[in-house]
C-alpha cells in the first residue's frame, strides 16, 4: 500500500512538471509566432509593392494606420502621423529618383500637423508626376498630404476630411477646433478666462498659418483666388472635424479626384490586418455563391 501511494505522489508530481514545461514553452512559442507572422506579412507587403512598381513605372509608398495589438498581451497602439512617419517618407521621397512618379497609399485618421506638412512639402517638391491614393479615408493630417499631389484617387466610397486645426488646454481636455474656440472668445469677450483668450489667441494664429499652407500646396493646381476660397472652407469650422468629405464633395471643392485606384491596392490592404480582436462580426463570400448568368435566370 505504501509502494502504490508513493508512486501515485510520484506521478502527480511528474504530471505536474509536465504542465508547467509545456506552459513554458508556450509561452515562449506564442511570441516567436506573432513575430513570424509579423515577419511573412511584411516580406508578402514588400513582394506586393514590387510588383505594382513595376506594372505602373511609378515608386510606391505606403502610410497605413490601424488600431493594433502587440503580440499576445492584448496592448492596444493607436496609430497617427508622427515625427517618424515623416522622417521615413522624406528618406523615401529623397531616395526616389527625380524621373520617377511616387504614389502614397494612405490610410490615416490625421495626426500632428509638423508630420503631415514636412510630407506634403516634400511630396509637392518631387519633380516627377505624384499621386495619393485613398482607399477608405485619409482624414486632417492624410488630406493636407493629399492636397499636395497632382492627382488624388479615392475609392468611390473613400472620404477626405477637413482641416480645422485642434487644440487643447492640457491635462484630460480632449482636443478642440480652433474655430470653435476662436467663436467662443469672441463671444465671452471679457468674460473669458485669460488661459482661455491666449488658447483663442493661438488657435486664430494655427488657422491663419493652416490657411497659408493649404494655399501653398495648392498653389499650381488652381488660381490663388479659389485656393484661399477652398483653405478657408476646410479650416473654418463649416465641418465637424470627422465630416466625411465624399468624392463627389472633394469634386465640388475644385481637387483634382480620380476613382481609378489599382485593384493590388486592395490586396495591400488585405496585408495590413486589423487586430482580430477589435475586428467586426463581418464575413462574406469573395464571390457570390450563385453565378451571375444563373442568377438571370431566376
Amino acid at each position: 500500500m505504501y509502494a502504490i501511494s508513493e508512486f501515485i505522489l510520484q506521478a502527480n508530481v511528474d504530471f505536474a512538471s509536465i504542465i508547467w514545461f509545456l506552459f513554458w514553452l508556450l509561452f515562449m512559442i506564442m511570441p516567436l509566432s506573432t513575430y513570424l507572422q509579423a515577419r511573412n506579412l511584411k516580406a508578402a507587403r514588400l513582394n506586393l509593392l514590387k510588383r505594382m512598381e513595376r506594372k505602373y513605372r511609378m515608386r510606391f509608398i505606403t502610410m497605413i494606420h490601424r488600431q493594433e495589438r502587440v503580440g499576445f498581451l492584448g496592448i492596444p497602439i493607436y496609430r497617427y502621423i508622427d515625427i517618424e512617419d515623416s522622417e521615413e517618407i522624406l528618406r523615401a521621397i529623397r531616395a526616389t529618383p527625380k524621373d520617377v512618379p511616387i504614389a502614397l497609399i494612405l490610410h490615416t485618421p490625421g495626426g500632428l500637423v509638423l508630420a503631415a506638412s514636412q510630407i506634403a512639402r516634400a511630396l509637392k517638391k518631387h519633380p516627377a508626376k505624384t499621386v495619393v491614393i485613398v482607399p477608405h479615408y485619409a482624414m486632417s493630417g492624410g488630406t493636407l498630404i493629399a492636397l499636395a499631389a497632382d492627382e488624388i484617387w479615392m475609392d468611390e466610397s473613400a472620404v477626405l476630411g477637413p482641416l480645422d486645426p485642434q487644440l487643447g488646454l492640457g491635462g484630460q481636455t480632449p482636443p478642440m477646433p480652433a474655430p470653435s474656440i476662436v467663436k467662443v472668445a469672441r463671444e465671452k469677450g471679457d468674460k473669458a478666462s485669460d488661459q482661455f483668450l491666449v488658447l483663442a489667441d493661438i488657435a486664430e494664429k494655427a488657422m491663419a498659418e493652416m490657411k497659408s499652407l493649404i494655399v501653398e500646396l495648392l498653389s499650381d493646381k488652381m488660381d490663388v483666388e479659389k485656393a484661399e476660397e477652398l483653405a478657408e472652407t476646410l479650416i473654418s469650422g463649416k465641418w465637424t472635424h470627422d465630416y466625411p468629405i465624399t468624392v463627389e464633395e472633394a469634386r465640388k471643392l475644385g481637387l483634382n479626384v480620380k476613382t481609378d485606384v489599382p485593384e493590388e491596392v486592395y490586396l495591400l490592404m488585405d496585408l495590413y490586418p486589423q487586430a482580430h480582436q477589435r475586428r467586426p462580426g463581418i464575413e462574406y463570400i469573395p464571390l457570390p455563391a450563385v453565378p451571375h448568368n444563373e442568377r438571370q435566370t431566376r
